[in-house]
C-alpha cells in the first residue's frame, strides 16, 4: 500500500526509492514559529552583541582534533554558554600537532575515559577524522552526553541508524555539524517559506565547492562518494529543511582532475526529486575561489529568493507583491532588492548557542533525528555510495 505523506503543505503520495516496496517517507520539512524564528537569528549573531549569561555554563568536551572543522572549539571557548573541559585525541601525531596551536593553548588534554568521567558533563564534540566519527559518538552516547557530531555522519548507514535509534531512545540531542543552518540569511529565508511569501516551491539550487590540494584530494579518496560525501551534505541539509525527503536521488558524478594514481570524484551533480518540485546539489574540488559562488537558490510561484555566498551571506530577494512579517515596521517591496548581513556571520556561532537552548529546555529541537536520517540517507544516494550502505564499504 503506498502511503500518503504531506510535502510543501501538500498531500502526495511517497514514491519508491528503488526498493521492492514503496514506503512513507521518513521526514518533511516543518514549520518554525516565529518566537522560534527570532530566538534562532539572535543566537546567530556574536556573543558580545548582548551582555554575558547568568546562566551556569554547560560543561563540553571535544573528542578529537583530525576533522577540518575541529577549530570550531574556538567558538565555544568564546561562548558564556560552554565550559570547554579538555580535549581528547587518542593519535600521537594528532595530539602533539593540535596542542601546537593556539587554538587549543590552555585546555586540558585528557584521555577518553578521563574525559567523558567528567562531572557534569553535558556535551561530547566529535571532531575526529571521518572514519572514526560514529565510533567515538557511540562510546560519548554510552556514558550519557548529548552529542554534536561532525559531517559526514560516517559510510555506514546501518551504524548510523543504530546510533540515532539509541540517542532517541535515551532522549539525547544529537547536533550534526551542517554549517549553515543559523546563518542568519538562511534564518530570514526559512522565516519568509514558511509564512508562504514565496509560494509553492518547485525548484531549489545549491553549490558547494573549493580548490581540493592534492594532498587532501589523495586522503578523501578513502571514501568512494568523492567531493559530495566531503562538501555536500552541507547543501543537502539545507534543503530537505526546505522541500524534505525526496522521492529519489539521482547522482552524476565525474572525475575532472585524472592524474595517476589519482581516484578522487572531484565533480558531483545530485539531483533530488519531488512530485512537484526538483532540487540540484552541485560540489566540485576544483573551482577556484569556489566560495565566492557557494550558493542557495529558492524559486516559487510567488518569488524566488537567492543567497550568495553562503559565508559572507547577501539575499537577494524578488516577491510577486509587497510583504511583511506581522508586528514588523520592515517592508519588501514587489520586485527585486538586495538584504545585506551585518556583522559579518561566523559560522557554529548560532549552533553552539542553540544546542544550549535545547539541552535547557529553552527552544526545541527543530533538527530531530528524523531530519538528519534524510540528510544523510540522502547524501549517500547523491554520493552513490547507497548500495553499500549496510557494511560501509564506501570506505
Amino acid at each position: 500500500m503506498v502511503s500518503a505523506v504531506r510535502v510543501n503543505g501538500k498531500q502526495v503520495r511517497a514514491r519508491d526509492y528503488g526498493l521492492a516496496k514503496p514506503r512513507q517517507l521518513r521526514y518533511h520539512a516543518t514549520m518554525w514559529t516565529r518566537r522560534e524564528t527570532l530566538l534562532t537569528a539572535a543566537a546567530a549573531l556574536p556573543a558580545t552583541l548582548f551582555a554575558a549569561s547568568v546562566k551556569p555554563r554547560l560543561r563540553y568536551l571535544q573528542i578529537g582534533t583530525g576533522h577540518p572543522h575541529a577549530d570550531k572549539i574556538a567558538v565555544y571557548r568564546a561562548s558564556d554558554d560552554w565550559e570547554v573541559v579538555g580535549v581528547v585525541e587518542p593519535d600521537d601525531a594528532l595530539r602533539s600537532a593540535a596542542m601546537g596551536k593556539d587554538l587549543y593553548k590552555g585546555l586540558p588534554v585528557l584521555s577518553l575515559e578521563e574525559g567523558l568521567a567528567t562531572p557534569d558533563l553535558a556535551v561530547a564534540g566529535i571532531e575526529t577524522r571521518v572514519r572514526d566519527l560514529l565510533h567515538y559518538a557511540d562510546l560519548a552516547l554510552d556514558a550519557g552526553c548529548h552529542l554534536h557530531l561532525d559531517k559526514p555522519a560516517g559510510a555506514s548507514w546501518t551504524d548510523y541508524q543504530t546510533l540515532m535509534a539509541k540517542a532517541d531512545a535515551a532522549r539525547v540531542v544529537v547536533q550534526m555539524g551542517y554549517m549553515y543552518r543559523f546563518n542568519p540569511a538562511v534564518v530570514l529565508l526559512r522565516r519568509m517559506i514558511n509564512e508562504g511569501w514565496l509560494g509553492e516551491i518547485f525548484e531549489v539550487h545549491a553549490v558547494m565547492s573549493k580548490v581540493i590540494p592534492q594532498q587532501q584530494r589523495t586522503e578523501l579518496a578513502e571514501f568512494t562518494g568523492g567531493v559530495m560525501f566531503e562538501l555536500g551534505g552541507h547543501i543537502i541539509d539545507l534543503v530537505i529543511g526546505i522541500l524534505g525527503q525526496p522521492d529519489a536521488v539521482r547522482a552524476i558524478p565525474r572525475q575532472t582532475q585524472t592524474t595517476s594514481g589519482d581516484t578522487f570524484l572531484d565533480n558531483m551533480l545530485g539531483v533530488l526529486e519531488y512530485p512537484r518540485a526538483i532540487a540540484t546539489v552541485k560540489s566540485s574540488g576544483l573551482e577556484v575561489d569556489g566560495g565566492a559562488r557557494r550558493h542557495l537558490l529558492v524559486c516559487g510561484t510567488e518569488g524566488t529568493a537567492q543567497i550568495q555566498p553562503l559565508d559572507r551571506p547577501e539575499l537577494k530577494l524578488t516577491l510577486s507583491r509587497e510583504r511583511s512579517f506581522d508586528g514588523d515596521m520592515q517592508r519588501y517591496k514587489k520586485g527585486s532588492q538586495t538584504i545585506p548581513f551585518e556583522p559579518p556571520y561566523q559560522r557554529y556561532v548560532g549552533d553552539a548557542a542553540n544546542l544550549a537552548a535545547i539541552i535547557r529546555g529553552e527552544l526545541p529541537n527543530r533538527f530531530p533525528g528524523s531530519h538528519d536520517l534524510a540528510v544523510q540517507e540522502t547524501v549517500l544516494r547523491a554520493s552513490g555510495m547507497w548500495d553499500d550502505r549496510t557494511s560501509g564499504s564506501g570506505q
